[in-house]
């Protein structure tokens, strides 16, 4: 593989891991959020983490993308 390629199964994998990640810190956010008493800084950092998620996973479905010139 030269410089510069992606290896296309290494992202799915990433990706996949990632937005399993993702769902998992829904879920804890959730639960957090339903007790009686919620640590809000906890749910504050565990929503940061989901939005550095976010954009890693941005990130990778665009490297999985092809760039179409008009």
């Amino acid at each position: 593989m030269a410089s510069g390629e992606i290896d296309e199964s290494e992202v799915l994998s990433e990706l996949d891991r990632l937005r399993q990640e993702h769902r998992d810190l829904d879920a804890a956010i959730d639960a957090l959020a339903r007790m009686q008493v919620a640590d809000r800084l906890q749910i504050q950092r565990l929503k940061k983490r989901k939005l550095v998620l976010r954009d890693r996973i941005a990130y990778l479905e665009d490297l999985l993308t092809p760039d179409i010139i008009a």
